[in-house]
C-alpha cells in the first residue's frame, strides 16, 4: 500500500459555530481527514502544509447514518475528523 501524502490526508477544513469558538478560545482546529490516517500522520501532515507547530491530535470517526431511499435502505459515507490543538503563539489562517 502506498504511503499517504500530507495533502491526501487532510481534506477539508471544518468550520462551524462551535470550531470558531474553539479556535478563537483554545486554539484548536477541526479538518476532515482520510479515515486511513493515524495521529501521527495527521500531526505531520498538518506542521508540513501549514507551517505550525501541533501541540495534541484527537481524532474521532463518524460512522455514516442509514438513509430510506428509492432503493432501500444506503448507507452514507464514514467520516473521520481530527481536532488539532497548535502550540501557543501559532495560528492557522483559514479564510
Amino acid at each position: 500500500m502506498a504511503t499517504l501524502q500530507p495533502i491526501d490526508i487532510i481534506r477539508k477544513p471544518v468550520v462551524t459555530e462551535k470550531g470558531t469558538f474553539a479556535m478563537n478560545e483554545y486554539n484548536r482546529y477541526s479538518f476532515e481527514v482520510d479515515p486511513r490516517a493515524d495521529k501521527d500522520q495527521i500531526k505531520a501532515a498538518i506542521e508540513t502544509l501549514y507551517k505550525v507547530k501541533v501541540e495534541a491530535v484527537n481524532t474521532m470517526t463518524r460512522r455514516g447514518k442509514f438513509r430510506q431511499m428509492k432503493n432501500g435502505r444506503v448507507q452514507m459515507p464514514c467520516y473521520k475528523f481530527a481536532h488539532v490543538t497548535l502550540k501557543e503563539g501559532q495560528a492557522i489562517e483559514l479564510f
